[in-house]
């Protein structure tokens, strides 16, 4: 009788215990194309084919980044991110970053701010910040 009392007991609390805990985490999406300025997208941005690219004057509207799974992709440069860390709501990468004239590994903060904005943070410089928001499909 006392163990099926403290088995009662404790699946009661178990059962109570999964009601106020936490749903499971997910972390924030970063695939798609971001603009430093929202209503410059179309100016950014063009789709060629299945694929989205950087317009030839991209750069003079503000210029911008694409994210596909582990590739980062901007208008001079390819990246795969080689590490990723979400801290709350800043996500930490390491990229293996490829240019015309250099390789490089570039450590990117990002802060997200909603579910289409993110601010890349600059750790060391408190007051500096560029935000970017996520542009819809061309």
């Amino acid at each position: 009788m006392k163990s099926t009392f403290r088995n009662t007991a404790l699946a009661a609390l178990l059962a109570g215990a999964s009601l106020v805990m936490p749903g499971p985490a997910f972390a924030f999406d970063l695939n798609g194309a971001w603009a430093s300025d929202a209503d410059n997208c179309a100016k950014v941005f063009v789709r060629r084919g299945a694929q989205v690219a950087f317009t030839d004057m991209s750069d003079v509207y503000g210029g911008g980044f694409i994210i596909e799974g582990d590739q980062i992709t901007g208008k001079f440069a390819r990246c795969r991110i080689k590490a990723k860390k979400d801290e709350g709501a800043t996500i930490n990468l390491v990229a293996a970053c490829a240019s015309d004239i250099m390789l490089q590994n570039v450590q990117f903060s990002l802060r997200e701010a909603d579910a289409n904005t993110v601010i890349r943070i600059f750790p060391g410089m408190g007051d500096m910040e560029i935000k970017y928001a996520r542009c819809p499909a061309p």
